[in-house]
This record gives structure tokens, C-alpha cells and sequence, in this order.
């Protein structure tokens, strides 16, 4: 599996938080499954570390890609065509980080791993059923 992972699923897994249920734990530690972190939720994370939201144990932007490396997670960048997927999305979030996530999970056939019930309400989306 090709598997997106979420902003907030990406800090539950750095941060070992209990909110992480196993099935989504055991499919970002199978070393078969591709796992994907878009650059839009770095710049998420920073934004929010900037704003006082969020704190690490150091630097984000040394902090976060480290830890996106230990997990063997690849970094996807955004790319005109993902862009070009926004026109085609209904207005269900507004979250301009999450809309612009739910586009390269449209543009690269990519399952996305998220709690967030506003990202599980697009019925064109691949979802990681955490059950």
C-alpha cells in the first residue's frame, strides 16, 4: 500500500501517543507499505510550532525531517497537478493544509491515514480504515 499519513498521525507516531491505534501503527511500521508525508504538513507543523500550538524536543525544521526519516516515511512534495485537484474538490474543509493534502492523495492514488471526520466525509478519497 502507497499510505499518506495525516499531519496528525505523523506527530501521534513521533510523539508514541496512545491515540495511535495499532492497526495504523502496524501499516506505517510494514516495511511493504510506502509511507508519505507531505511537505504541507511540515510547513503545518512549523507554522503551528511558530504560533506557540505545538513544541518539540528541538528545532522543527531539524526536528520534524529527522523523524520523518527514523520512520522510514518519504517526503511528498506539491506539484502543479496536485494543485489542479482542488478545483475538483467539494467545499467540506476548509483547512487549506488538509484540502491541500486530500489533493495529492487524489493526484498520486495515495490511501490517507487520518482521524479527522471532515477528511473521512470526500467520498472520491482511499481511506486506511482504522477499525
Amino acid at each position: 500500500m502507497k499510505l499518506l499519513l495525516d499531519t496528525h498521525i505523523f506527530l501521534w507516531l513521533i510523539d508514541d501517543d496512545k491515540r495511535l491505534s495499532e492497526q495504523y501503527r502496524q501499516a506505517i511500521q510494514n516495511p511493504n507499505n510506502e509511507k508519505f508525508l507531505s511537505v504541507v504538513s511540515i510547513w503545518e507543523c512549523v507554522i503551528k510550532h511558530q504560533l506557540g500550538k505545538l513544541d518539540f524536543p528541538s528545532s522543527p525544521e531539524t526536528y520534524l525531517p529527522k523523524e520523518r526519516r527514523k520512520h522510514l516515511i518519504k517526503t511528498l512534495t506539491v506539484d502543479e497537478n496536485s494543485i489542479a485537484q482542488l478545483v475538483k474538490l467539494p467545499l467540506l474543509h476548509k483547512d487549506p493544509f488538509d484540502r491541500l493534502i486530500i489533493a495529492q492523495a487524489l493526484q498520486h492514488e495515495l490511501i490517507i491515514m487520518t482521524e479527522d471526520k471532515l477528511i473521512l466525509a470526500y467520498r472520491d478519497l482511499r481511506l486506511l480504515q482504522n477499525y
